[in-house]
């Protein structure tokens, strides 16, 4: 067996690998952290390198992505091009690598009773005349604050601990509690270090926020891209890597480091120390909720789509490999369906939108995009596989919402966009992609089908302004954004035919599901007083855009609001209030699932809705 060495620029990174290794999986193994939206397989052609030396032969695949100059430059697809010499590769956009990640979210009140606590004692010393065992005369110190005795519990490792805490902090000590369980002894008065972290752990992203146990304040949010791209941009991607034990473990391994490392992060950056966490609250959809837990998904990507539970778990985090204090707790939110999971409980969670007495429409948008319609007489979930196309892979210069990203665009006397940390674009995400078609069909310059008008069959005098933009791009128009001279990479930036049917495939899914509820639930849009985004891309969109391109009914355009990272705030609640998590059970229970795919009249309903409304 060879190895050859490799080198990643900048930074000078250098690993050794097998000879026939993708420089994709050598990425990996220097846990360089990129996108590979296709999961690595070729088809998208983003995960473009530059080979300083040591390129080799391109493969076929490569030949049909990279223009005649990108092939004479050097540029490789990292998923496709095998390191069979010693090579020097530079790493081409690391912008990428720093996404905008979405933390701020909506609030509200609830009452703080955390479900790990702290209870600071003094153990009475025994004599010959008192002969209770320590675990005993522990019982009668907790009772004095109201805990019955007979109903406490502790576990083996507790009391192998207790006589020599008892010991070290000469009779005073710290019990932390859970429930009526003693699950942590600690030497001395440690009770007023009791933290938390809630987890919002998505597909692209994870978040989490660090909390006081006590107070119920926020100490600080961190965020980091979900390690689990490299395997795959999607959840079906990382379900069928999952397939296998070596790639089970290497899915919950993956998110398990990045969640420790956001808490060495976050405890570093306010002073403090991983031991005094005790609790941590998970909020995900129902795949990345599995794989977190170590639970294989498969059953979820094949029909009828069932998860292997639904129910709120508190898992050991020691049995997680979770490096927080020994004694501290996992607590995982309840999942409604198999793609429906527990990010859309959260949400429901924050927002309560049970409890109002008129119809609330719930969004939240991405590859799999989450629909709820709830009042307090009922509420129906269902879930829309959208397709990549939000999260701009599939896109032809698409790309998540990161450093480098167009984000908006706008048509007025000009044409003019807005780039994510400023600076030359790199690509466009999918608001942007709103923004750009949305333009399209009020100018007149797409018909229903969404194709594009030839530049001599414009008759709008606003469209004519942006007709030298209409380029021919694979056999095809397309709408010129940014020119080759305007962008980060030198490659102009546009959208095309192929965009815009992606779009229209996204937006058909959204607005069957929108519809397919409704009619189920015997709603009409004139009941439907508030329309909730929720999440990264609900956040960003322009709501304008949105409704006239058909992704939300262009009756509820004066209802929407943003929610923000309201899976993070439903997390923080359950982390907060132990009322609050056991509530989240019911939550769940109460939502009524529709699985589209089933319904009768979806695939009718869905090629409606892929038109675009013209005026």
């Amino acid at each position: 067996m060879k190895y050859v060495n490799i080198i990643f620029q900048p930074g000078s990174i250098g690993i050794q690998v097998e000879t026939g290794t993708t420089i994709m999986k050598a990425m990996n193994q220097a846990e360089l952290r990129a996108d590979f939206p296709c999961g690595g397989v070729g088809k998208c052609g983003k995960c473009r390198v530059k080979v300083l030396a040591g390129s080799g032969e391109l493969t076929a695949s490569e030949k049909d992505r990279l223009t005649i100059q990108e092939q004479e430059e050097g540029i490789r697809l990292a998923c496709l091009a095998e390191i069979h010499e010693n090579m020097i590769v530079e790493l081409l956009s690391p912008q990428q690598l720093q996404h905008h990640i979405l933390m701020d979210a909506l609030d509200r009140p609830f009452y703080l009773n955390a479900n790990v606590i702290k209870q600071f004692v003094e153990v009475k010393e025994p004599s010959l005349s008192n002969h209770k065992s320590d675990w005993q005369r522990l019982k009668d110190a907790l009772a004095i604050y109201g805990y019955a005795e007979h109903q406490l519990q502790v576990c083996l490792p507790i009391l192998r601990q207790l006589p020599e805490t008892i010991k070290q902090g000469e009779g005073k000590l710290t019990a932390v509690l859970l429930g009526l369980e003693v699950v942590g002894v600690e030497a001395g008065d440690t009770s007023a270090n009791l933290w938390g972290m809630a987890f919002d752990i998505g597909t692209t992203t994870i978040v989490g926020y660090l909390m006081d146990l006590i107070s119920g304040k926020e100490l600080i949010a961190v965020s980091t891209l979900n390690p689990q791209a490299q395997y795959g941009g999607d959840v079906i991607s990382r379900i069928t890597f999952a397939g296998n034990r070596e790639g089970m473990e290497r899915l919950h391994r993956a998110v398990t480091v990045a969640v420790n490392g956001l808490i060495g992060e976050a405890v570093e950056r306010v002073g403090g120390k991983r031991e005094n966490l005790y609790a941590i609250s998970i909020a995900a959809n129902t795949t990345m909720h599995h794989l977190f837990l170590g639970v294989n998904p498969r059953s979820i990507g094949v029909s009828p789509y069932v998860s292997a539970f639904n129910q709120g778990l508190v898992v050991n985090a020691f049995e997680l490999g979770l490096e927080i204090n020994r004694a501290g707790q996992v607590y995982a939110l309840p999942n409604i369906a198999g793609f429906v999971g527990a990010d859309t409980t959260a949400v429901l969670l924050a927002s309560e939108p049970e409890k109002r007495d008129y119809v609330t429409l719930i969004l939240d948008i991405g590859t799999n995009g989450e629909i709820v319609l709830a009042s307090n007489k009922k509420m129906v979930a269902c879930s829309a596989a959208a397709g990549p196309a939000f999260e701009g892979a599939q896109i032809t210069n698409g790309m998540r919402g990161a450093i480098g990203a167009i984000d908006h665009i706008s048509f007025g006397e000009n044409m003019e966009f807005s780039v994510i940390g400023g600076g030359k674009p790199a690509g466009i995400c999918g608001s942007a992609l709103l923004d750009g078609v949305a333009g399209f069909v009020e100018l007149g310059m797409i018909n229903k089908r969404g194709k594009f008008l030839e530049p001599d069959e414009l008759t709008k005098t606003h469209s004519l302004r942006f007709k030298e933009r209409l380029i021919e791009y694979d056999g095809a128009w397309a709408f010129l954004i940014a020119d080759a001279v305007e962008t980060v990479h030198g490659r102009p930036i546009m959208i095309t035919q192929n965009d815009i049917r992606e779009l229209q495939l996204a937006k058909g899914a959204i607005m069957a599901g929108v519809k397919i509820l409704m009619e189920t639930s015997g709603s009409q849009f004139d009941d439907v007083k508030e329309v909730l985004l929720a999440g990264a891309f609900g956040n960003y969109l322009n709501p304008h855009s949105a409704c006239v391109i058909g992704l939300i009914p262009k009756e509820l355009e004066g209802k929407i609001r943003m929610i923000g990272n309201a899976a993070g705030t439903g997390a923080k609640i359950a982390l907060l209030s132990a009322d609050e998590f056991s509530r989240a059970d019911n939550l769940a229970d109460s939502v009524s699932f529709i699985e589209l795919g089933s319904y009768s009249k979806f695939n009718r309903i869905f090629a409606e809705n892929t038109y675009f409304q013209l005026d």
